[in-house]
């Protein structure tokens, strides 16, 4: 069955999003159309001037931004459920493949206290039924004072993945457990997210 979010997509059987076999298909025939194949402009200036912290990227694909933090000596874990996804990861990070875990952000206990997490293109590729779970599951991780900030796909879809959220639905999710300290209009998306992104910073409340 091929993707009708995505005509001409590869045919694909695993139709669940909330399945690693959904992303394995996809990683092992390369149709990754929400990989930038690179660091953010947007990334490397939050991340300038900022002193290393402890980063965990959930659902982070091909981690191209882990091997960034980590070759500038941040400390970072960057997991995926998808051992597919994975195995990509490892093989790009080449010395730093150890940064990257198979696992389930939402049984995840990381290693160290997270003082960030980096939101790029997880929430997203969540069901909506799966949200609220995420803000649950992120206050969890985060302490007050600490931040969750990235990239958010705005703007309801019909289909998906990419599943966009109202900005309206994203604020009342997150507000009960955090406060948005930063936000701005991010340039060089690729086609998949191109005009619906925005760099939102919120930290959790105490």
């Amino acid at each position: 069955m091929s993707d009708p979010t995505f005509p001409g997509a590869p045919e694909f059987q695993a139709r669940d999003p909330n399945s690693p076999e959904f992303w394995n298909e996809r990683f092992d025939q390369r149709f990754t159309p929400w990989d930038q194949a690179g660091v953010p402009d947007a990334f490397q200036a939050f991340v300038a001037g900022r002193a290393p912290c402890n980063v965990l990227i959930p659902g982070c694909g091909s981690a191209y931004e882990a091997l960034w933090l980590a070759q500038a000596g941040w400390p970072v874990k960057a997991i995926d459920f998808s051992p597919s996804a994975v195995a990509a990861a490892r093989t790009q990070l080449g010395d730093h493949a150890d940064v990257v875990e198979q696992a389930d952000f939402f049984a995840y206990q990381p290693p160290f206290p997270v003082d960030w997490v980096y939101e790029r293109a997880f929430l997203c590729a969540l069901p909506p039924d799966r949200w609220p779970d995420y803000a649950v599951r992120m206050a969890a991780l985060l302490r007050p004072g600490a931040l969750l900030g990235g990239f958010f796909f705005l703007g309801a879809t019909p289909k998906g993945p990419p599943f966009g959220i109202d900005r309206e639905a994203l604020d009342a999710m997150l507000s009960p457990h955090f406060e948005l300290v930063g936000e701005h209009e991010v340039s060089g998306s690729i086609a998949v997210f191109a005009g619906r992104e925005r760099w939102l910073t919120w930290r959790r409340r105490a």
